[in-house]
């Protein structure tokens, strides 16, 4: 195992694994929802589903437990940058919580408790690999494809479904940087979202390529044991202090024993995290928080040349904000060394720098991120007279207000297009789309309909209203590339705005925006 050390920390884990050791069940042929993924989004709607007696779903998961991307990053200091209090179910809120910024083994055990408490185990298969789907128009339903997880036969099974729920989310397609030699390399090379536990980092010498979100968490550890550290950073990113705390025994005492006091904590935090917004929307107002992460900077970075090397020249939020109290001080370290030119290549035994410069590596651990903008190019989902969803989306993702696109009935998206934020939780826009689907299929069933989509008219007229609003922002006008941005420069990425702006047009679907079929 990786020898990494830990700060103490006194989590109230209980929940074991879902599967339990299980053997893995037979996926049902039918059935009138199939669900794809079991993190914070497909668990939503699943649990929104069961709570309005339409049972009748199950949920696909392509891993061996529940949680998405909390299952998968496992990585040496993993924990959410958003407060556990907001980053947790508004309908199950979580006293326990041991930290104001969870980490990873508590916000997994946190989806495991969500599991049993609504009794979704009968709904969950694991070792499912979800591969698309086609259109049936003489049935009015999905044909989903389906294989074995580790299966490279190719052969599929088919799962008929009246709706498709596509839970997933974008982060779970790891991204290597497109450079030369990366499959060369002789020692062991992993992602951040596949960490190598079986590894001793202890004398050895490392490179860290990617300075986001991940690798300004585990780069800390890492340099705590390996003999060298190398950070490639291509970017520098904008990192504020991380305002982050033990939630003390009285603390959680009064969450669970006066009425209202963790719910307002909870508002009194969204509301906070809400005025942020006004700094994307308006990048004139990011200066105060440049000001912030400034300080930060150097109270912790004596080198005045490595502080200089640190400081982005964008404006703030251009680039996904970062908050963390020791990945400066890790930098400033004798044995960790700054390397802000980008790699040219990677060889058997070392990573070349842009300038040509050759650093040896024992290890090398890819902190580069995930296929954001093109997260859907493996899934090949095709609706009526074999319309492509890839092709549909060649020139960037659309859909209608994040959750429907013109063309495909029946499908459902969670943490779509233009649904991703810079400054709050996800999880608020996540129950605010289960929401709006569960009153979209309640009005389906008032008229009757089989099917519904968006009309091709509403979802173009939405959309390019949405892209006028992003092209003022600091994601397009905050003078820097990122993954809110396709390959066309065009954001597909975020909400541009407050997040009650979206609860409040999505609370009712506009059924002249929509297209029901019988």
């Amino acid at each position: 195992m990786t020898r990494v050390a830990e700060e103490t920390d006194p989590m109230e884990l209980s929940e074991e694994p879902i599967t339990g050791g299980r053997p893995a069940r037979q996926v049902p042929v039918r059935a009138k929802y199939v669900i794809v993924g079991s993190g914070f989004a497909g668990l939503c709607m699943a649990i929104r589903l069961k709570q309005a007696g339409r049972d009748d779903f199950v949920i696909l998961e392509k891993g061996d437990d529940v949680g998405g991307t909390w299952r998968e990053n496992t990585y040496p200091g993993a924990a959410c940058d958003i407060q556990s209090h907001l980053y947790s179910f508004s309908f199950e809120l979580n006293p326990k919580w041991s930290r104001m910024f969870a980490r990873q083994p508590e916000i997994l055990d946190y989806l495991r408790h969500c599991v049993r408490e609504y009794r979704l185990e009968k709904h969950l298969y694991f070792g499912v690999r979800f591969d698309g789907g086609e259109w049936d128009e003489a049935a009015k339903e999905w044909r989903v494809k389906i294989g074995a997880r580790n299966s490279e036969s190719g052969a599929h099974t088919e799962i008929r479904a009246s709706y498709v729920v596509l839970g997933m989310g974008p982060l779970h397609r790891p991204l290597l940087p497109n450079v030369p030699g990366v499959g060369d390399f002789d020692g062991p090379a992993w992602h951040s979202a596949e960490w190598r536990h079986d590894v001793d980092l202890a004398g050895k010498r490392v490179a860290v390529i990617g300075t986001g979100a991940s690798a300004i968490q585990f780069l800390p550890r890492v340099a705590r044991q390996a003999a060298s550290v190398v950070l490639f950073q291509r970017t520098p990113a904008w990192i504020m202090p991380k305002r982050d705390r033990h939630i003390s025994g009285v603390t959680k005492a009064l969450y669970r024993n006066v009425p209202g006091f963790q719910r307002a904590h909870r508002t009194l935090i969204y509301l906070t995290a809400e005025s942020r917004a006004m700094g994307f929307v308006n990048p004139k107002l990011m200066k105060a928080a440049e000001g912030v992460a400034n300080a930060h900077r150097k109270r912790q970075i004596r080198d005045p040349d490595l502080a200089r090397r640190l400081k982005p020249d964008y404006t703030m939020g251009c680039k996904r904000v970062l908050i963390s109290n020791d990945f400066y001080p890790a930098l400033a370290r004798d044995h960790v060394t700054l390397v802000d030119q980008g790699i040219r290549e990677v060889r058997k035994n070392a990573v070349i720098a842009a300038d040509g410069t050759e650093h040896e590596a024992d290890a090398i651990i890819y902190g580069t991120g995930f296929h954001v903008t093109d997260a859907f190019d493996t899934i090949d989902m095709r609706g009526p007279a074999g319309r492509s969803l890839k092709q549909d989306w060649a020139d960037g993702m659309a859909a209608y207000y994040g959750m429907t696109v013109a063309g495909f009935p029946n499908m459902f998206i969670l943490v779509g297009p233009n649904t991703g934020l810079g400054h709050n939780s996800i999880i608020f826009m996540i129950e605010a789309q289960a929401e709006y689907l569960m009153k979209l299929l309640a009005l389906a069933d008032e008229r009757r309909a089989t099917t519904v989509a968006p009309t091709a008219r509403a979802q173009s007229r939405f959309n390019a209203g949405l892209q006028r609003a992003l092209t003022t922002q600091v994601w397009s006008a905050g003078g820097c590339q990122s993954w809110y941005l396709d390959e066309n420069g065009r954001n597909t990425t975020i909400w541009p705005g407050f997040t009650w702006r979206y609860w409040l047009r999505t609370r009712k679907p506009n059924a002249g925006a929509y297209e029901f079929g019988r």
